[in-house]
Protein backbone atom coordinates (compact mmCIF):
# COMPACT_ATOMS: atom_id res chain seq x y z
CA UNK A 1 0.00 0.00 0.00
CA UNK A 2 1.35 3.38 -0.91
CA UNK A 3 0.89 7.06 -0.48
CA UNK A 4 1.33 9.85 -2.97
CA UNK A 5 3.85 12.65 -2.67
CA UNK A 6 2.62 16.19 -2.26
CA UNK A 7 1.47 17.75 -5.48
CA UNK A 8 -0.03 16.18 -8.61
CA UNK A 9 1.78 13.43 -10.51
CA UNK A 10 1.07 11.30 -13.51
CA UNK A 11 -1.10 8.39 -12.42
CA UNK A 12 -1.90 10.05 -9.08
CA UNK A 13 -5.60 10.34 -9.83
CA UNK A 14 -7.28 6.96 -9.55
CA UNK A 15 -10.94 7.51 -10.38
CA UNK A 16 -10.48 7.76 -14.13
CA UNK A 17 -14.09 7.20 -15.19
CA UNK A 18 -17.48 8.34 -13.96
CA UNK A 19 -18.43 4.71 -13.31
CA UNK A 20 -15.37 4.16 -11.12
CA UNK A 21 -16.06 7.33 -9.15
CA UNK A 22 -19.69 6.30 -8.60
CA UNK A 23 -18.52 2.92 -7.31
CA UNK A 24 -16.02 4.55 -4.95
CA UNK A 25 -18.68 6.98 -3.71
CA UNK A 26 -21.15 4.16 -2.99
CA UNK A 27 -18.57 1.98 -1.25
CA UNK A 28 -17.20 4.79 0.94
CA UNK A 29 -20.68 5.83 2.00
CA UNK A 30 -21.72 2.21 2.70
CA UNK A 31 -18.55 1.44 4.68
CA UNK A 32 -18.89 4.66 6.69
CA UNK A 33 -22.52 3.83 7.49
CA UNK A 34 -21.61 0.29 8.58
CA UNK A 35 -18.92 1.70 10.85
CA UNK A 36 -21.37 4.21 12.33
CA UNK A 37 -19.13 7.17 11.54
CA UNK A 38 -20.22 10.68 10.67
CA UNK A 39 -18.52 12.56 7.87
CA UNK A 40 -16.74 14.68 10.48
CA UNK A 41 -15.48 11.69 12.46
CA UNK A 42 -14.30 9.75 9.40
CA UNK A 43 -12.55 12.85 8.12
CA UNK A 44 -10.83 13.41 11.47
CA UNK A 45 -9.62 9.82 11.75
CA UNK A 46 -8.52 9.55 8.11
CA UNK A 47 -7.08 13.10 7.96
CA UNK A 48 -9.33 13.94 5.01
CA UNK A 49 -11.31 17.19 4.96
CA UNK A 50 -15.09 17.04 5.36
CA UNK A 51 -15.46 18.91 2.08
CA UNK A 52 -13.42 16.29 0.23
CA UNK A 53 -15.51 13.50 1.78
CA UNK A 54 -18.78 15.21 0.88
CA UNK A 55 -17.59 15.58 -2.72
CA UNK A 56 -16.38 11.97 -2.81
CA UNK A 57 -19.69 10.57 -1.56
CA UNK A 58 -21.46 12.63 -4.23
CA UNK A 59 -19.19 11.06 -6.88
CA UNK A 60 -17.48 14.38 -7.51
CA UNK A 61 -13.81 15.31 -7.62
CA UNK A 62 -11.02 12.82 -8.23
CA UNK A 63 -9.42 11.32 -5.09
CA UNK A 64 -5.78 10.30 -5.16
CA UNK A 65 -4.37 7.03 -3.89
CA UNK A 66 -3.18 8.53 -0.60
CA UNK A 67 -6.75 9.54 0.23
CA UNK A 68 -8.15 6.10 -0.60
CA UNK A 69 -5.44 4.37 1.47
CA UNK A 70 -6.21 6.53 4.51
CA UNK A 71 -9.96 5.95 4.14
CA UNK A 72 -9.52 2.19 3.68
CA UNK A 73 -7.22 1.93 6.71
CA UNK A 74 -9.64 3.94 8.85
CA UNK A 75 -12.65 1.88 7.74
CA UNK A 76 -10.78 -1.41 8.19
CA UNK A 77 -11.20 -2.56 4.60
CA UNK A 78 -9.00 -2.95 1.53
CA UNK A 79 -8.34 -0.26 -1.07
CA UNK A 80 -9.91 -2.38 -3.78
CA UNK A 81 -13.01 -2.86 -1.61
CA UNK A 82 -13.56 0.86 -2.14
CA UNK A 83 -13.08 0.56 -5.91
CA UNK A 84 -14.69 -2.74 -6.90
CA UNK A 85 -18.30 -3.59 -7.59
CA UNK A 86 -20.01 -6.83 -6.52
CA UNK A 87 -18.08 -10.12 -7.02
CA UNK A 88 -18.31 -11.40 -10.58
CA UNK A 89 -18.07 -15.13 -9.89
CA UNK A 90 -16.24 -17.89 -8.05
CA UNK A 91 -13.13 -17.58 -10.24
CA UNK A 92 -11.67 -14.27 -11.28
CA UNK A 93 -8.81 -13.94 -13.78
CA UNK A 94 -7.32 -10.47 -14.08
CA UNK A 95 -4.84 -9.44 -16.76
CA UNK A 96 -2.27 -6.80 -15.86
CA UNK A 97 -3.14 -4.65 -18.88
CA UNK A 98 -6.81 -4.64 -17.80
CA UNK A 99 -5.97 -2.81 -14.56
CA UNK A 100 -5.03 0.87 -14.66
CA UNK A 101 -2.01 1.88 -12.56
CA UNK A 102 -2.92 3.51 -9.25
CA UNK A 103 0.43 5.27 -9.24
CA UNK A 104 2.87 6.19 -12.01
CA UNK A 105 6.25 7.67 -11.17
CA UNK A 106 8.08 10.36 -13.10
CA UNK A 107 10.63 7.80 -14.39
CA UNK A 108 8.03 5.24 -15.46
CA UNK A 109 7.55 3.24 -12.27
CA UNK A 110 4.02 2.07 -11.58
CA UNK A 111 1.83 0.13 -9.15
CA UNK A 112 -1.28 -1.85 -10.13
CA UNK A 113 -3.72 -3.31 -7.63
CA UNK A 114 -4.64 -6.55 -9.39
CA UNK A 115 -7.28 -7.86 -7.01
CA UNK A 116 -8.26 -8.45 -3.40
CA UNK A 117 -9.29 -11.85 -2.12
CA UNK A 118 -12.61 -12.18 -0.30
CA UNK A 119 -13.13 -13.47 3.21
CA UNK A 120 -12.68 -12.20 6.77
CA UNK A 121 -8.95 -11.48 6.28
CA UNK A 122 -8.54 -10.29 2.67
CA UNK A 123 -5.25 -10.12 0.79
CA UNK A 124 -4.42 -7.43 -1.77
CA UNK A 125 -2.27 -8.49 -4.71
CA UNK A 126 -0.23 -5.74 -6.39
CA UNK A 127 2.13 -5.69 -9.38
CA UNK A 128 4.91 -3.13 -9.18
CA UNK A 129 7.50 -1.84 -11.59
CA UNK A 130 10.29 0.26 -10.08
CA UNK A 131 12.78 2.11 -12.23
CA UNK A 132 16.36 2.52 -10.91
CA UNK A 133 16.57 5.20 -8.25
CA UNK A 134 12.83 5.88 -8.11
CA UNK A 135 11.12 5.34 -4.79
CA UNK A 136 7.72 5.45 -3.20
CA UNK A 137 7.09 5.88 0.54
CA UNK A 138 4.06 4.39 2.25
CA UNK A 139 2.50 5.67 5.42
CA UNK A 140 2.19 3.15 8.29
CA UNK A 141 -0.98 1.08 8.00
CA UNK A 142 -3.36 -0.15 10.66
CA UNK A 143 -2.06 -2.62 13.24
CA UNK A 144 -1.97 -6.21 12.00
CA UNK A 145 -1.21 -5.45 8.34
CA UNK A 146 1.59 -7.66 6.96
CA UNK A 147 3.22 -7.04 3.57
CA UNK A 148 5.35 -9.28 1.40
CA UNK A 149 7.36 -8.33 -1.68
CA UNK A 150 8.56 -10.97 -4.15
CA UNK A 151 11.02 -9.67 -6.74
CA UNK A 152 10.71 -11.43 -10.11
CA UNK A 153 13.29 -9.38 -12.05
CA UNK A 154 15.94 -6.82 -11.14
CA UNK A 155 16.40 -5.74 -7.55
CA UNK A 156 15.03 -3.24 -5.09
CA UNK A 157 15.83 -1.62 -1.78
CA UNK A 158 13.19 -2.01 0.89
CA UNK A 159 13.35 0.54 3.71
CA UNK A 160 11.49 -0.47 6.85
CA UNK A 161 11.55 1.82 9.84
CA UNK A 162 14.69 3.52 8.52
CA UNK A 163 16.69 0.34 7.80
CA UNK A 164 17.57 -0.64 4.21
CA UNK A 165 17.19 -4.22 2.97
CA UNK A 166 18.31 -5.41 -0.48
CA UNK A 167 15.80 -7.73 -2.19
CA UNK A 168 16.87 -9.37 -5.46
CA UNK A 169 15.18 -11.48 -8.13
CA UNK A 170 14.00 -14.76 -6.64
CA UNK A 171 13.84 -13.35 -3.11
CA UNK A 172 10.79 -12.55 -0.98
CA UNK A 173 10.69 -10.25 2.03
CA UNK A 174 7.95 -9.81 4.61
CA UNK A 175 7.48 -7.08 7.19
CA UNK A 176 5.06 -5.34 9.53
CA UNK A 177 3.08 -2.86 7.47
CA UNK A 178 2.25 -0.72 10.50
CA UNK A 179 5.77 0.74 10.40
CA UNK A 180 6.98 3.35 7.92
CA UNK A 181 8.32 1.78 4.72
CA UNK A 182 9.58 2.75 1.28
CA UNK A 183 10.10 0.82 -1.97
CA UNK A 184 13.05 1.90 -4.17
CA UNK A 185 14.34 0.62 -7.48
CA UNK A 186 18.00 -0.45 -7.27
CA UNK A 187 20.72 -1.38 -9.74
CA UNK A 188 20.67 -0.38 -13.40
CA UNK A 189 17.59 -2.22 -14.67
CA UNK A 190 13.86 -2.19 -14.04
CA UNK A 191 12.68 -4.08 -10.97
CA UNK A 192 9.46 -6.11 -11.22
CA UNK A 193 7.80 -7.42 -8.10
CA UNK A 194 4.58 -8.85 -6.75
CA UNK A 195 3.38 -7.41 -3.47
CA UNK A 196 0.76 -8.89 -1.16
CA UNK A 197 -0.88 -6.93 1.62
CA UNK A 198 -2.45 -9.16 4.29
CA UNK A 199 -5.20 -7.30 6.12
CA UNK A 200 -6.23 -8.20 9.66
CA UNK A 201 -9.67 -9.74 10.24
CA UNK A 202 -12.33 -7.20 11.00
CA UNK A 203 -16.10 -6.72 10.79
CA UNK A 204 -15.79 -4.59 7.66
CA UNK A 205 -12.91 -6.39 5.96
CA UNK A 206 -14.80 -8.71 3.60
CA UNK A 207 -14.65 -7.44 0.04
Amino acid sequence: MVRTHAGPRRGDQVAETAATLRTVAHNVRAARTRAGLSLEELGRRAQVSKGALVALEKAQGNPNLATLVRLADTLGISVSALMQGPPEGRVRVVAADAVAPLWTGERGSEARLMLTTSGPAPVEVWRWRLEPGEEYPSHPHQAGVVETVSVTAGRMTLLVDGTEHAVEAGQTATFDGSTSHTYRGAGDRTCHLVMTVHLPPGPGSTT
